[in-house]
């Protein structure tokens, strides 16, 4: 019990070097996200030859817009001030600051721009970039975790951790708990939508992904200590819960859009 107590998160968050540069796990967690992501929409999700014909060209704009869309998310949502003060550090990705919900909007957008390059339904691509957004999830949560960021309020729960880069207290291991949650159980439950045929149902599968999503990181942000630059906002939420809300709408308003049509 007091093993499992005092589980000590002593985790380099460089992977490994290669030569001068350092590999670091969260770079990691994307590249592989994406990578797994793409081999399994190709093997398991895309039965149309046009859109398998096209999907490696769609790469380039994800990758461009997660990164633009997570960076800027994160320095207009979380940190502006600082970044205002520092136009410095805005490309210094490597000292971290990314927002997930600033890397939906850029993936929306960079979607939408090749769709109507090639004159197909975004939603085509949408749902299955939903599909197999999980797996970066889970794969960036477990980075979190590795790099003693995104840590949870303290608690004496004997699966606690103390994360000492950041204090001694016991704490939520929560970027496990959102990587369980956003990650396989929100994988599991789109590839059962998948299975009851509902790629075919253009917007379902984008509208449950930003449902459930949205539901998990609310109700887990209760165990995740606040930004500490932001803290607490409108009626003690997060600003992770205010854009889970907000996402959350938009996906009730358009799933009740795709139902009607």
């Amino acid at each position: 019990y007091y093993f499992l107590k005092m589980f000590i998160n002593n985790f380099d968050p460089v992977a490994f070097n290669f030569f001068s540069i350092e590999i670091r796990w969260y770079s990691l967690a994307y590249i592989f996200g994406i990578i797994i992501g793409w081999v399994y929409s190709k093997k398991y999700l895309i039965n149309d030859k046009s859109i398998l014909n096209i999907f490696d060209d769609l790469i380039t704009y994800l990758i461009i817009g997660v990164i633009l869309g997570g960076r800027l998310g994160y320095i207009l949502f979380y940190n502006l001030d600082y970044y205002l003060n520092n136009l410095n550090e805005v490309l210094m990705l490597w000292k971290g600051g990314m927002s997930f919900h600033g890397g939906v909007i850029g993936v929306v957008i960079s979607t939408i721009l090749f769709s109507k390059k090639h004159n197909i339904n975004p939603f085509t691509f949408l749902d299955l970039i939903a599909v197999v957004a999980p797996i970066g999830i889970f794969l960036g949560r477990i980075a979190n975790f590795l790099n003693s960021e995104l840590y949870g309020k303290e608690t004496e729960v004997f699966w606690s951790v103390i994360y000492p880069k950041i204090d001694n207290l016991t704490r939520h291991p929560s970027q496990i708990y959102e990587a369980i949650f956003e990650g396989l159980i929100l994988f599991l439950i789109l590839n059962l939508l998948v299975k009851k045929n509902l790629l075919g149902k253009k917007g379902l599968i984008s509208s449950c992904f930003l449902i459930f999503y949205s539901l998990f990181r609310f109700v887990l942000e209760f165990f995740r200590e606040p930004d500490p630059q932001i803290g607490y906002l409108i009626i003690n939420m997060t600003m992770g819960q205010i854009l889970s809300l907000i996402l959350f709408v938009i996906g009730i308003s358009l799933l009740l859009k795709k139902n009607e049509s």
